[in-house]
């Protein structure tokens, strides 16, 4: 298994940690008598230095503070670019997705969040644990409706999303903000470019048991596979690889209700809730 863009990105974190660690050596500080002024571990600045870990506004503002940096933190904080506030695992995805021609996904634990809603999309950061702090959820709540401006570009992408059953049923947010989800969904369904479908939950075969991906084509026809899991994901260039993927796709959307099955369901999902 192979991943695209196996270089390793250089991003604004990087950059705003390497600022971080001058400001604090020319303060004549180490990480360990920073973390005590701050009251954070010792790994936290040294995350934070080495551009593993974002560094949160309100973080920014208290070191700009402790080191005299005159607000150079807080506002290398502010520019950086919308993309990069995604978990760096998905940052990959996230370019090539702007620029598709062709996005097939199916997903069996969340509704798709090129299709969440922005309560929706809260709710499934509030349920992230560890737990993120109030801040970072908003970020990538904006951030992931960011994402879904890749359907108001001209030409659109062709898209088709299959969604488990399950998905549909299961109340993240909390019943209204699941029904709102739900009208949200029916409404997608009637899109000219993008197709929803549904894997019913008596199916009794799946050819995709083993968990969610998302097949992308590139607008020079290159053909890749994201597969994201707990913490780790995978942007897969190899054609055997994605080969495979394709067909397992191809089976799904035979084995799932069609579109207009699909959009029957939701009216009765809305009908129940």
């Amino acid at each position: 298994m192979h991943s695209a863009k196996k270089n390793k990105r250089i991003t604004s974190w990087h950059l705003i940690g390497a600022q971080l660690a001058t400001f604090r050596k020319a303060a004549r500080m180490t990480q360990a008598a920073l973390a005590d002024r701050c009251c954070v571990g010792e790994d936290t600045i040294a995350s934070i230095e080495q551009g593993r870990r974002a560094l949160q506004v309100d973080f920014a503002a208290q070191l700009d503070e402790l080191l005299d940096t005159r607000d150079v933190l807080q506002v290398a904080v502010s520019k950086v670019p919308t993309k990069e506030r995604f978990p760096a695992f998905v940052q990959d995805f996230v370019d090539y997705e702007q620029d598709v021609l062709t996005l097939l996904s199916y997903e069996n634990q969340v509704v798709p969040g090129q299709l969440q809603t922005r309560e929706y999309a809260r709710a499934v950061f509030v349920s992230l644990y560890p737990p993120l702090e109030e801040e970072q959820i908003e970020e990538r709540v904006m951030a992931r409706l960011d994402r879904q401006k890749v359907f108001e570009r001209r030409p659109r992408p062709a898209a088709n999303f299959l969604i488990e059953e399950s998905v549909l049923r299961r109340p993240i947010g909390g019943r209204r903000v699941l029904r709102e989800q739900l009208r949200h969904l029916r409404h997608c369904a009637e899109l000219p470019f993008l197709s929803l479908q549904i894997m019913p939950t008596d199916r009794e075969t799946h050819a995709a048991l083993d968990g969610p991906m998302v097949l992308l084509e590139t607008p020079d026809h290159d053909q890749l596979d994201y597969i994201e899991g707990q913490r780790i994901s995978f942007l897969i260039d190899d054609l055997d690889e994605v080969s495979v993927l394709q067909q397992k796709y191809a089976m799904l959307r035979s084995q799932a209700l069609s579109p207009e099955q699909s959009m029957r369901l939701l009216d009765d999902l809305l009908g129940e809730s």
